[in-house]
């Protein structure tokens, strides 16, 4: 089976080609064009490209003069390793598998604070966003959601802005706006411009970037329906999966020896020499024994029923 890790769309690398020649192709500035239609999508007011994911982890939290809430797995480990050198208080969120659990808040001091999670636990088990924005409105914590994952949800219940203060995204290669470097943070509160200002001057977006971010965004809806739909078909057709019944981008799959599993996993399937699969336990994905199948790495023209068919089968045959 020849599958292929997932790469921006032609247009896009034609498009970055061409600044990257000194070609002036859009009407406006690219930064301007992608930080508009990024707002367009999450319907916040401001909106900041930087040059990576970690780098939105970076300004979101540096704007927090509090405590910060980071879920104990499923998320990010740059969450946390940001925190620490931002010289944050941190504090540990207990979770179900990284599901996001409301009564788990009583356990911690809130006043406050703000809570750091991404769309999909272990981009496998989709947030209740709008009931986590909700709690957190209802007791003074901002939200933070890493959207890197969720950006362009055709069901708006992920990566919107009606419910997280703050989104913010990767746009590296294999995420949803897949440019292969790059990130933001969207907004609405306008004196987070000033807290900014300072440090994105140290991470600064390029034009070659900027101008992939605004094409291959017209991508990323498609991209994020097609991957759902196939991890969806992979849980309704496996065993002992992690977070069955809900959206994700990967497909989690316990087993009791999952670094066996993974190696002979990893022999089977050829994916321009990188893999799709992750070793579990794992921080960014569950603290269980398992092995995730990252179909968000896959170039969503593999994603096919003959090809799920065949990675359903070699998954059974080592489970």
């Amino acid at each position: 089976m020849k599958l292929f890790f997932k790469k921006p769309s032609y247009e896009t690398q034609m498009v970055k080609s061409k600044i990257a020649l000194g070609e002036n192709i859009f009407d406006l500035s690219p930064q301007i064009i992608a930080e508009e239609k990024i707002k367009n999508i999450t319907k916040h007011s401001y909106c900041n490209l930087t040059n990576s994911g970690n780098a939105s982890i970076f300004l979101a939290l540096s704007a927090i003069n509090n405590k910060i809430i980071i879920p104990d797995q499923g998320g990010w480990n740059g969450f946390k390793q940001i925190a620490n050198l931002l010289n944050k208080e941190v504090e540990i969120l207990k979770t179900d598998d990284g599901i996001i659990n409301l009564d788990y808040f009583n356990e911690l001091d809130l006043d406050n604070s703000a809570l750091i999670t991404t769309s999909f636990a272990g981009y496998s088990g989709e947030q209740d966003i709008k009931s986590i924005s909700k709690y957190c409105n209802d007791n003074n914590i901002l939200l933070i959601e890493d959207a890197s994952g969720g950006i362009c949800d055709n069901k708006k219940k992920i990566g919107n802005g009606n419910y997280s203060d703050i989104i913010i995204a990767s746009t590296g290669s294999p995420k949803m706006i897949n440019v292969e470097n790059g990130g933001f943070i969207s907004y609405n509160d306008e004196k987070l411009i000033e807290k900014f200002k300072i440090p994105l001057k140290t991470s600064k977006c390029d034009l070659i970037t900027a101008g992939g971010i605004a094409t291959e965004i017209k991508q990323t809806p498609k991209n994020f329906k097609t991957t759902t739909k196939a991890c969806k078909y992979l849980k309704n057709n496996l065993d002992n999966v992690i977070h069955k019944e809900k959206r994700g981008i990967n497909v989690i799959i316990k087993t009791k020896d999952s670094k066996k599993m993974t190696f002979n996993l990893r022999n089977e399937f050829l994916l321009d020499k990188k893999s799709f699969f992750t070793k579990c336990p794992n921080y960014n994905r569950v603290k269980k024994k398992g092995v995730a199948i990252e179909i968000k790495n896959l170039d969503i023209s593999c994603l096919n029923k003959e090809n799920l068919d065949l990675i359903i089968e070699k998954i059974k045959l080592y489970q």
